[in-house]
């Protein structure tokens, strides 16, 4: 019997140790084809410390001389500012986009490499103008203590740099995906316009959908609450949708250029964000009501707090975007059949 328990755990030792091992390859295979591709990119890729010297000395600017609100952040520097308020330190803003933005521009650069890299690339001293348009707009918003003008100076500098140092045939065609770093301009308080009508909004479906379950479900303004007393929740400003509208429309553009060339066909996707992220935020704070109603305040509240939970605003988001994109493509095909040539 013990001979026969060690051949077994032999065996299922040495299976474990091969599927360990072609694992491994893969994920060598992987990253050796991505660092090759990486050193090629580089090597192609001209007038490289020219570039990146001036990129250094620009953000060495907004490094020290970026931010002159302190009394938000004890700090000089503009990058410092940004992170903060991407990782919702400020009471008034609620902007996780600014952490997103950045990696979805860094992808899109990388996935358009081989098209930016056959772009015939020199220096173009007219580049100097989009520089000179991030400093005043920077002089601008330092001495205003607006740090969202000095983000566009960042940004403004930044592509102006690329200009100068690969010319205006790379700008054009990096327009997208340099266009959404506008997302990383927080939007704070700016956004109460919208948050608002989003709060009333999803405070009344879910009303209208508890009292076609009948339960009963009392709305005040943006306040639901259980005529029991089990709940009572205020929609706030997360819940009405803000985070997952912003998300959802970053999304919406990407996919919208990534899959299409047709202008209508992105705008569409882009003009069905916001009910995506208002159906998701239903979503959600529909679940919250049902299970308080069952379970009490504290059992909703725990779904509300839950990581997988707060997902679910964007899974109707995301599963709408894949399929009216097939739904797309599939016409597409259907209006422009294949050619088939006659035989001669």
């Amino acid at each position: 019997m013990l001979i026969l328990i060690e051949q077994v755990a032999r065996i299922l030792y040495l299976t474990s140790c091969t599927f360990a091992h072609v694992d491994n390859q893969a994920t060598t295979g992987i990253l050796d084809e991505f660092q090759t591709e990486l050193v090629d990119a580089w090597r192609r890729l001209p007038n490289k410390r020219f570039f990146f010297v001036l990129l250094a000395a620009w953000l060495a600017l907004f490094q020290f001389l970026g931010n002159s609100t302190f009394g938000y952040v004890d700090s000089p520097s503009l990058l410092k500012w940004m992170y903060l308020a991407g990782n919702a330190k400020f009471a008034d803003m609620d902007d996780n986009q600014l952490l997103i933005a950045p990696l979805l521009v860094i992808g899109l650069f990388w996935w358009k490499r081989k098209a930016l890299l056959r772009q015939p690339m020199e220096t173009w001293s007219p580049g100097l103008f989009l520089v000179a348009l991030g400093i005043l707009l920077h002089i601008m918003g330092y001495r205003l203590q607006q740090p969202r003008i000095s983000i566009v100076a960042l940004f403004t500098g930044i592509y102006g740099l690329m200009g100068l140092a690969w010319g205006p045939k790379l700008l054009k065609a990096s327009f997208f995906p340099f266009f959404l770093f506008i997302f990383c301009v927080p939007f704070g308080t700016l956004a109460q316009y919208v948050t608002l009508p989003l709060q009333q909004m999803v405070a009344r479906i879910v009303e209208v959908i508890t009292h076609l379950i009948h339960m009963d479900v009392i709305r005040q303004g943006t306040q639901l609450s259980d005529p029991k007393g089990h709940f009572q929740y205020e929609v706030a400003a997360a819940c009405g949708g803000i985070r997952s509208l912003i998300v959802t429309i970053m999304l919406a553009i990407v996919f919208g250029f990534v899959v299409f060339k047709s202008a209508w066909k992105r705008l569409l996707l882009v003009a069905l964000a916001a009910p995506l992220a208002v159906a998701g935020n239903v979503l959600r704070l529909l679940m919250v009501v049902l299970v308080a109603k069952g379970w009490g305040q504290a059992a909703g509240m725990s779904v509300h707090d839950n990581t997988i939970t707060s997902l679910l605003p964007y899974l109707p988001a995301v599963l709408a975007l894949f399929w009216l994109g097939d739904l797309l493509e599939k016409k597409k095909k259907v209006a422009a059949p294949e050619r088939v040539e006659a035989p001669a």
